[in-house]
């Protein structure tokens, strides 16, 4: 049996700790659609041949609630591991104060947490074939991933490290020095824009001085009049999508006052979140992270 990979507390803060898996508890377990699911065998796949490399998330259960802790994040891990008979599993701890905020701090694996677990699993003693099995992606693929931040300053990676940025755009970045790698990264992030296009009309808008020699080569042998027409279609896709959220910005944003106002009463109701709190406790998080909400990102 693989050991669990105890050197991911190191990622992140927090308490871990080995807990045996009978002593995690669920509202309720995983569908049979979902345990079927192409994820979930990528789950499997990755468990077997490398260990768990992300620690499931817990926070401690009452006596009245019988103990132990429930799972806030890692249903599909828990299975798997059940499946392929671990007794034991490697879990961050929260409080039940950092559990109310828990589900707004994090964000599905990214590509960049993506890139560092592979990373992390082929320095390990995974093989780039090992890992192509486990994940059901092509050799070639994981090449990719683990090239994806060559060339990429660290500012720059840690700007992006829990944003939805794509593979695509890294590529992108790569064509340009640190120093404009940074003011793109920050720009996307104040823009909530992290499409590749958008990362394209920010590499065709960088001047000559701030690209790196091999993007600077390929700028002069194209023609500036198809480097000038495709700007101009790539921005005028933009201004597409602005006008777009521009009109339903407005009607987004009164529709979320309503519905926080709406929640926020039923949250003031002692009796009604004390039901939640101990039948449906998934609920009760998501409409606390809705209650929460001060402003409509644009980008969703």
């Amino acid at each position: 049996m693989i050991a669990v990979d105890t050197s991911a507390k190191l990622a992140s803060s927090g308490t871990y700790l080995e807990l045996e898996l009978d002593q995690l508890h669920s509202n309720k377990a995983p569908p049979q659609s979902i345990l079927s699911s192409a994820n979930y065998r990528q789950i499997l796949g990755s468990i077997c041949a490398v260990g768990l490399l992300d620690p499931l998330v817990v926070v401690p259960r009452s006596q009245d609630e019988g103990g132990g802790y429930s799972v806030l994040d890692g249903l599909l891990r828990k299975a798997a591991l059940i499946e392929v008979d671990f007794n034991r599993a490697l879990c961050r701890i929260l409080t039940d104060c950092e559990a109310l905020t828990f589900n707004r701090q994090v964000n599905r694996l990214s590509a960049v947490q993506e890139h560092r677990l592979i990373t992390r699993a082929a320095d390990g003693g995974a093989s780039k074939v090992t890992l192509s099995q486990a994940l059901g992606i092509s050799v070639e693929s994981i090449r990719d991933r683990l090239r994806m931040l060559d060339g990429i300053c660290p500012e720059a990676a840690q700007l992006l490290a829990d944003k939805p940025a794509t593979r695509g755009l890294f590529q992108a970045l790569q064509r340009m020095k640190p120093s404009r790698q940074i003011d793109v990264a920050q720009a996307m992030i104040d823009l909530r824009n992290y499409s590749v296009k958008f990362s394209l009309v920010m590499l065709h808008a960088t001047p000559a001085e701030l690209l790196t020699e091999d993007a600077r080569a390929r700028r002069q042998a194209s023609t500036s009049s198809e480097a000038r027409h495709r700007l101009q279609r790539e921005m005028a896709t933009i201004q597409s999508d602005a006008k777009r959220l521009e009109v339903e910005y407005g009607p987004n944003c009164l529709q979320l006052v309503v519905v926080r106002a709406y929640i926020r009463s039923l949250l003031g109701n002692a009796k009604i979140v004390g039901w939640l709190a101990r039948n449906r406790g998934d609920y009760l998080r998501e409409l606390q992270l809705i209650s929460e909400i001060e402003v409509l990102d644009p980008a969703t």
